[in-house]
């Protein structure tokens, strides 16, 4: 990791100019009030990101075992903030429900598979994240993930 990486997410905040940091901060608050027991949250791959600790899912990450398995991710970038929700990858049903209850807010949705990018917080229905991931108990991201890996091969 280089030497100016943020290695804390109070690091990373701090790091933001104030206008982003706003933006970043309404996002991981709302994250924060709205998310089940038993995640974690920390920097993972350059960002803020929410994890199951390998306290309670061991093999981690397939990708990178070493790396506890990722939730949710939060990155400032240089056009905008980009919020990876790691649980709506591959989840038909659930990206449906959010793809849904964003546009029934009449904002617009910059979504791909997973990651949704916003450049404004008045353009951001933060009560929409809350409540997806309210709806994501940890037992059940991970018997999802191990479905999901089950059944690739």
């Amino acid at each position: 990791m280089a030497a100016d990486t943020p290695t804390t997410v109070d690091a990373y905040l701090a790091a933001l100019p104030d206008e982003r940091r706003a933006l970043v901060s309404a996002i991981r608050d709302t994250l924060n009030a709205h998310l089940p027991a038993g995640y974690a949250e920390g920097i993972q791959y350059r960002m803020i990101g929410w994890f199951v600790p390998h306290a309670l899912f061991p093999a981690g990450y397939h990708c990178d075992p070493k790396q506890p398995l990722p939730f949710v991710g939060l990155a400032s970038q240089k056009s905008g903030v980009s919020l990876h929700l790691m649980f709506l990858y591959g989840n038909d049903e659930a990206t449906h429900a959010f793809v849904e209850a964003w546009a029934a807010t009449g904002k617009k949705l910059d979504m791909g598979k997973a990651c949704v990018r916003v450049k404004r917080l008045q353009h951001v229905p933060l009560e929409v994240i809350g409540a997806a991931v309210a709806r994501v108990p940890v037992a059940a991201y991970v018997a999802r993930y191990q479905a999901t890996l089950a059944s690739r091969t």
